[in-house]
């Protein structure tokens, strides 16, 4: 009958649209994944911080012991190692997170603290004052352990003090010192001058359920124009 159309799929059209709806699927399937990472980060900061303050000692430690738990540690500050984390904003202000290495009472291992964040200058070459209290601390924060995998564009990722990442061993073998394999996110209070916000972990869950939706809305889009297309009047 003139005018009736009739399924006639193209072969070179489907193996593309199978692709297209192959690839779109994964990446909405890894988006979906990402995101229940973030939450799972979430729920696992939120048992830790149900337990018990744990104390830090002088010796080796294992991190995944430690990750995401409340930690105490006494000792005292080497400022001179201080280290600022570049490219940190709160409230649309540009700074620095501030990173000093503790010598933990009773041996000779530091940890790494994030004392918290300090505004950056007008002037890129004039780094702020930073303020380091004197003689033995007893600091208590949110242990967290740096990842290694970090992409970096450029071949300088450190200018002195001012790095662009944080990898510890890329500060022990600057440094020389003999580190613990977590860093802590301070949350006591001290007399320094710098901001402490922490963002919780699963902070952009909803962001990556945003993204596995765009891509699963794209392969059914895909999906409904082949169909749509390999539809073809009749001769």
């Amino acid at each position: 009958m003139p005018g009736k159309r009739r399924f006639r799929p193209s072969l070179l059209l489907g193996v593309a649209a199978l692709a297209a709806i192959v690839l779109t699927v994964s990446l909405g399937n890894w988006q979906t994944r990402r995101a229940e990472e973030k939450l799972a980060l979430g729920r696992d900061l939120d048992d830790a911080a149900r337990h018990a303050v744990l104390a830090l000692p002088a010796g080796p430690v294992d991190a995944h012991d430690y990750e995401f738990r409340r930690v105490s540690v006494r000792g005292d500050y080497s400022a001179r190692h201080t280290i600022l984390l570049d490219n940190k904003v709160q409230h649309g202000t540009p700074g620095y997170e501030v990173v000093t290495p503790l010598k933990i009472a009773g041996g000779d291992v530091y940890v790494l603290v994030n004392r918290g964040w300090v505004a950056a200058g007008l002037r890129r070459d004039v780094l702020p004052q930073i303020r380091t209290p004197a003689g033995t601390e007893t600091v208590e924060g949110i242990a967290v352990v740096p990842t290694s995998r970090i992409l970096e564009l450029g071949a300088k990722t450190e200018e002195g003090s001012v790095w662009q990442n944080l990898v510890l061993a890329r500060y022990a073998k600057w440094s020389g010192l003999k580190l613990q394999p977590i860093v802590l996110q301070q949350t006591s209070n001290a007399a320094d001058g710098l901001m402490r916000a922490w963002r919780r972990p699963d902070t952009g869950a909803d962001k990556h359920r945003g993204y596995a939706f765009q891509w699963y809305a794209l392969a059914t889009t895909i999906l409904i124009a082949y169909v749509t297309f390999s539809f073809k009047r009749a001769t």
